[in-house]
């Protein structure tokens, strides 16, 4: 395959993997742009694979088989609920990539320098050959080279530097973002603590390895050997580990969509030390999106995005107020009755309806909700679940229509009108603590206020704290009432006391 017919399909990649950025912005073009994206990966990985240049193939090939294989098993056996946690999984998966790729190509640039000081070739001398002289040089052995060790073998002084650079690059964000990947799986999967932790020094302690991993940067621009990325990339690992175990629960929505980031940026810069021009393309496109989107969340939790990624938020700043009361539990028969009554009905949707997977009924009750011409909308947090647009698909597979799916700022308005809102295993996200308690680590956060509702009705398992920690002073006020049990069981139970 020629190099010509190769930069073509690149170009249709990149095409495809606009679009289907593009798509996934609603939910009507979002399936359509899922494939836009796998059409995309798979040009990609064909015209890469059989490309001018590669060696290998069977060993590629079977790596791709045994690749595609375990994905295929994984997706099939993960839950919509744990799609947080395989998104981190995946993100660390870039992350590794990165740092092996940097590695192997410092190892084959000293194998091409020794191979043209075995044959008495020097790089100036090869980059005035034509094509058919190259391949003769030093007994033939340059045509022997692989497509990326031919590159190595005509990069001068300067380009060898400006290699060396993009090896640092992507091994440090590729470290940083495979540990901090790891870490926020163990967090979202429930196997490390969410709550923040960091060892004494914090921030100056992260400083100063980042201070450590530029000195060594500059030894190995300097010629200096391996071992400096080596330690490059356990400092850096540790940087990523550090930095994710000193954000806490309430902020992990944004800690996805960061190392989504991360990952970009890490697979650009191997990009350029590959001299893969998609690579570069797809990367910065996953980079500048995680980038945006993490930006996007940080201002629907009221924070500062720097502070965010350096940890330090989703821990108490203060003694946090005192909630007065108690929790009133309702049943079916209290809730049907309520639903009977009114003519305005706001469901609002979290984590512990995935848990449940009770979309399906939710479904179902608000068609028959609307069935008796009843006005049935739903309330989406922009971090609701433990990813961003998790309750938007969830909803989606159930055929919910998207004309009643309204985001914060669309309906926030409209609860002192609503006559019942039905909260579904929501917790942070209808925290009056945010607007009321400045020592909540959700202070300042944007919420859904479900409380102005003339009746809050909670599905909620028990009377724990939610994935933050943080005490939910909604569930004591006198106009809500708690549907205790599991959504799925409490709902289909009150499917059966509506008509």
């Amino acid at each position: 395959m020629s190099i010509g017919i190769v930069s073509a399909a690149y170009i249709v990649a990149a095409i495809l993997f606009i679009l289907s950025l593009g798509g996934l912005s609603n939910q009507e073009s979002a399936k359509r742009a899922v494939w836009y994206g796998i059409a995309g990966m798979a040009v990609a990985v064909f015209v890469t694979v059989f490309g001018p240049g590669v060696h290998n193939l069977f060993l590629i090939l079977v790596a791709i088989a045994a690749g595609g294989f375990a994905g295929w098993i994984v997706a099939g056996r993960v839950q919509m609920t744990e799609m947080p946690q395989l998104v981190a999984a995946l993100h660390s998966f870039v992350g590794l990539a990165a740092v092996f790729i940097g590695l192997n190509a410092d190892i084959m640039l000293h194998d091409v320098n020794a191979l043209l000081a075995a044959n008495g070739l020097d790089r100036a001398a090869l980059a005035l050959l034509d094509p058919t002289e190259l391949a003769q040089a030093g007994g033939g052995f340059f045509g022997e080279l692989t497509g990326f060790g031919k590159k190595l073998a005509l990069k001068d002084a300067a380009e060898i530097g400006i290699l060396k650079t993009e090896v640092f690059l992507g091994i440090f964000i590729g470290a940083v973002t495979f540990t901090g990947s790891v870490v926020a799986f163990g967090k979202l999967a429930g196997r490390v603590d969410g709550k923040p932790k960091k060892l004494p020094g914090g921030h100056m302690l992260n400083a100063a390895a980042l201070a450590l991993c530029l000195a060594l940067g500059l030894l190995y621009l300097t010629g200096a050997g391996i071992w400096t990325m080596v330690l490059v990339t356990l400092i850096a690992g540790f940087i990523g580990w550090h930095l994710i175990m000193g954000i806490g629960g309430a902020d992990m929505p944004v800690v996805v969509s960061m190392l989504n980031s991360y990952s970009g940026w890490a697979a650009a810069a191997i990009g350029f030390t590959l001299g893969n021009d998609l690579l570069i393309v797809t990367g910065a496109l996953v980079g500048s999106s995680g980038a945006i989107l993490s930006y996007i969340m940080c201002k629907a939790m009221n924070r500062k995005f720097v502070s965010v990624i350096l940890g330090g938020f989703g821990g108490t700043s203060g003694p946090a107020m005192a909630v007065e009361g108690e929790q009133i539990a309702i049943d079916a028969d209290g809730v049907a009755q309520a639903l009977e009554d009114a003519d305005s009905v706001v469901i609002i949707p979290g984590y512990g309806m995935a848990v449940a997977q009770a979309q399906q009924s939710v479904s179902e009750l608000t068609r028959r909700l609307r069935a008796q011409g009843k006005t049935v909308r739903f309330a989406i947090h922009p971090v609701a679940g433990r990813l961003p647009g998790h309750m938007n698909v969830l909803l989606a597979e159930a055929r919910v229509p998207y004309d009643i799916v309204l985001e914060m700022d669309e309906i926030n308005d409209d609860f002192p009108e609503t006559d019942v809102a039905i909260v579904i295993g929501s917790n942070d996200i209808v925290n009056p603590a945010a607007q009321d308690d400045p020592n909540s680590p959700i202070a300042g956060m944007p919420v859904l206020e479900v409380w102005k509702a003339k009746q809050v009705f909670v599905s909620k398992r028990g009377q724990g704290t939610g994935y933050s920690g943080i005490e939910n002073p909604l569930f004591f006020k006198d106009n809500t009432r708690m549907f205790y049990g599991d959504a799925k069981k409490s709902l289909d139970e009150l499917l059966g006391k509506i008509a």
